[in-house]
């Protein structure tokens, strides 16, 4: 399994991992593919300073990628106590309801609330960038399209190539006019923010689009063969999320008893049919586990989501304490539809070394077929 990219970045395989802990992402990029932390839930940048400098001090030495959240344009933003005062206080008191008829416990009086993810806020993003381009970082993927033409160009001065998700071969060539060096084709089945069309109409018609600018094929890749199809299909490479929130590395989340988190017992027991797409995680429509949480937002007298960053700011406590709870029923976490197949808690290695050999057996019997 060897493309133009693992070349490019000098890894062993052409996967890349899109995680928001630090430890999976780290126990990635030494296993040969390249870990890319999602940096939107750090608020503030020391944080993310502190982390990155534990990445540089753990991925041995092996290349290593950082997500921002950033839209091209750059937008008029208030502050947090503006935001805070543009939401509807029949949005909270739904909140606060929910919460109570689902039994969730309030957080502990000393355990620090939950503000929001600001980093979905285009100056926390921009302060993101400029943190992580002092680290020795080998690729900034940007999960809203195209960063601001600045942002690009202050990475490629610094020797640090940009990806950019797409979900249509016209934002994909648009990514790429802008000067993005890789587009992540992410097709309808994937975790968190996605768009309409499914991954194998959509990671071709990509490919075909660009006429050669490396595409990295995501959502719907949880073993081997699909990263085979992913392949097959023109990809230089894999984009995943959703299979590391079940490795054992993953370590965000409650873990009431020292084992899997509540998060990580709600993503073990679900289907491939258990995951709803909903504007109600962020404000943009993203795919989360299905869950009682989600249901009620789909009950009738529910509100309607607010927009980004509202409706996070909204819910950011609430998440806090459905993860914090002992119900794995209450979990409000973006997974894609492969959760089906994330049915046991694997170290990263493993998941590696599984993803090849499941590539090379697929590979074996397409050559099997065209040799019959």
């Amino acid at each position: 399994m060897h493309t133009e990219l693992c070349d490019r970045f000098g890894i062993q395989y052409p996967i890349f991992a899109f995680t928001p802990s630090e430890k999976a992402a780290a126990a990635v990029s030494r296993a040969g593919g390249m870990g890319v932390l999602g940096c939107v839930r750090f608020n503030d940048p020391e944080e993310l300073e502190t982390t990155l400098r534990w990445m540089d001090e753990n991925t041995d030495g092996k290349p290593y990628g950082v997500d921002v959240v950033m839209p091209a344009k750059i937008p008029t933003e208030g502050t947090k106590i503006d935001i805070d005062a543009l939401i509807p206080q029949a949005h909270r008191d739904f909140v606060a309801k929910t919460l109570a008829d689902l039994g969730v416990p309030p957080l502990p009086d000393d355990l620090v609330r939950s503000e929001g993810t600001l980093g979905w806020l285009h100056s926390v993003a921009r302060s993101h960038v400029e943190v992580a381009l002092k680290h020795p970082i080998k690729l900034i993927a940007n999960a809203l399209g195209s960063p601001p033409k600045d942002v690009i160009d202050q990475s490629h001065a610094a020797g640090v190539a940009v990806a950019a998700l797409a979900g249509s071969a016209k934002h994909a060539r648009r990514h790429v006019d802008n000067g993005v060096d890789i587009v992540i084709a992410q097709g309808h089945e994937a975790g968190g923010h996605t768009g309409e069309i499914g991954s194998v109409v959509l990671w071709p018609e990509i490919v075909d689009a660009l006429g050669g600018a490396p595409v990295l094929a995501a959502g719907g890749i949880g073993d081997g063969r699909q990263v085979a199809a992913a392949l097959a299909l023109g990809a230089a490479g894999v984009w995943m999320g959703s299979a590391w929130l079940t490795s054992a590395e993953y370590d965000l989340g409650a873990r009431p008893d020292g084992g899997p988190s509540v998060i990580q017992e709600g993503l073990l027991a679900a289907t491939s049919s258990d995951t709803v797409r909903r504007r109600i995680y962020s404000g943009k429509p993203a795919r989360l586990l299905k869950s009682r949480w989600t249901d009620a937002w789909d009950a009738e007298g529910a509100p309607e989501p607010l927009p980004m960053p509202l409706q996070n700011v909204l819910v950011a406590e609430a998440h806090q304490r459905m993860s914090g709870s002992a119900d794995p029923g209450t979990v409000a976490m973006p997974v894609g539809q492969i959760v089906g197949r994330m049915n046991e808690i694997r170290p990263v290695a493993d998941i590696i070394a599984e993803l090849v050999s499941g590539f090379e057996a697929a590979s074996r019997r397409l050559d099997d077929i065209r040799g019959s």
